[in-house]
């Protein structure tokens, strides 16, 4: 276990964060939010682009619409987005797995 300094004015707010909970357990609990908000970002894209085109990212890729569209500035981009996006959920799933303490099946 590794030890950290942290300032009495960081200490203040943590202790406003949650009276009487360790500060380790408050920067989890500030961890496990802050990858929800990610998540929860990465699946908003994938939901509208799933909307837009009314496919699956795999199904995007598949049926090669990025070609099928010209290769358009928007089309690209959103396929980059998308892409992050996607693998952004799978990573952001991964980590607060590990976080929560639970198995990674994957």
């Amino acid at each position: 276990m590794q030890s950290i300094a942290i300032s009495d004015r960081t200490l203040d707010l943590l202790e406003a964060l949650g009276p009487g909970q360790s500060v380790e357990r408050k920067v989890e609990k500030l961890a496990e939010q802050e990858l929800l908000r990610r998540l929860a970002r990465y699946q908003l894209t994938d939901y509208t682009l799933r909307r837009k085109y009314g496919l699956t990212l795999e199904e995007f890729e598949a049926e090669s619409i990025v070609q099928k569209r010209g290769y358009s500035f928007e089309v690209e981009s959103d396929h980059q987005d998308w892409d992050l996006a996607v693998d952004g959920i799978h990573t952001v799933q991964r980590q607060l797995t590990r976080l929560r303490g639970l198995s990674i099946d994957t």
